[in-house]
Formats: structure tokens, sequence, C-alpha cells
């Protein structure tokens, strides 16, 4: 579980720098540059959603357990 959640926050990020290099190199100049920032983007909310969903699913199957400061205290 681990190694997806890695994994996940390693594809977000690199999608993320994807568009950010997309969006640097063509300044609005092309039309295809626009769009492959955006499914860069696009990309990186997908992988965001999916691994919320893996954690949110991971703590109902109870792979994971929540921490943290104890209620009333």
């Amino acid at each position: 579980m681990k190694y997806l959640v890695i994994v996940a926050f390693v594809g977000i990020i690199g999608s993320l720098a994807s568009a950010l290099v997309l969006m640097m190199k063509n300044h609005g100049q092309n039309k295809s540059g626009g769009a492959k920032m955006a499914t860069a983007l696009g990309i990186r909310v997908a992988l965001s959603v999916v691994l919320f969903l893996i954690i949110l699913a991971s703590w109902k199957l109870g792979y994971i357990h929540p921490t943290g400061i104890a209620p009333g205290a």
C-alpha cells in the first residue's frame, strides 16, 4: 500500500511538472501546447482523485488507521 501511494504522488508531481514545462515553453504561442498542458493538468487531477479514493478505501478496509489527537483530549 505504501508503494502505491508513493507511485501516485510521483505521478501527480510529474504531471504537474510536465504542465509547468509546457506552460513556460509555449507562452500561448501555439494551440497544441495549450492542449498538452490541459491534458497534463487533467491527468494530475485524475491521479489526485484516484489517490484520495485509494486512501479512503484503505481506511474502510482496515489497511490504514487514523492517528492523532484523541477526541476530547
